[in-house]
């Protein structure tokens, strides 16, 4: 199995267990060592007080890129600590395409930016996720 492989069959196993992502219709677009690129939809579900798309979605999403671009490698990687920017509002109705980038990987410990585009165009929100891989863990097999 090649190495861009193996990163295809983690994802998509790790995908098919993660509900989250799949209740709120967040689809998993690409993934690659060190990166990974999701999208969603805001629905009127996803709205705030003022109309405008909840920041804990956007949380979301840019956390779930994220996720899919440290745990890329196999082993099992969780967030150490994470923040976000918000830059610009999005609505009802955005498609919303989370890119994340890793920047550094030493050790068990990782950097990673994941920009938050409408559509691939205007930038709503920047995030950065500093991740740690857990001793002695390797994520499910791929079957």
């Amino acid at each position: 199995m090649t190495p861009d492989m193996s990163t295809q069959a983690h994802a998509a196993a790790m995908y098919a267990r993660d509900l989250t992502c799949r209740s709120l219709g967040i689809g998993l677009d690409k993934v690659a060592p060190g990166r990974a690129t999701l999208s969603m939809r805001v629905t009127e579900t996803m709205v705030n007080g003022h109309g405008i798309a909840h920041g804990g979605y956007l949380f979301l999403l840019a956390d779930a890129a994220f996720a899919y671009a440290c745990n890329s490698y196999g082993p099992v990687t969780v967030a150490q600590s994470a923040e976000v920017t918000f830059l610009q509002p999005a609505a009802v109705g955005d498609e919303l395409v989370a890119v994340a980038v890793e920047r550094a990987k030493y050790g068990r410990n990782g950097i990673y930016d994941v920009t938050v585009r409408h559509g691939g165009g205007r930038v709503i929100a920047e995030f950065r996720g500093h991740s740690v891989t857990l001793a002695g863990t390797r994520g499910p097999t791929p079957s």
